[in-house]
């Protein structure tokens, strides 16, 4: 079984910092919005067992 390395640190209530293998990457939670900088998703926690997610931007 591979064993991977990742540590999430809280920095303050809605901003997280992601450390893996591979990088960093940051996570911004407002409410229900929230962003994550590495695969550049928005995400939106609708009521009941729904969830948007936007669709990653591709680089020009």
């Amino acid at each position: 079984m591979p064993f991977t390395f990742r540590k999430r640190i809280n920095l303050l209530p809605f901003l997280r910092l992601n450390v893996s293998k591979s990088g960093t990457s940051k996570t911004w939670h407002i409410g229900r919005w929230s962003w994550n900088s590495r695969n550049k998703r928005h995400s939106v926690d609708l009521p009941g067992p729904v969830n948007y997610q936007s669709k990653a931007r591709g680089r020009r």
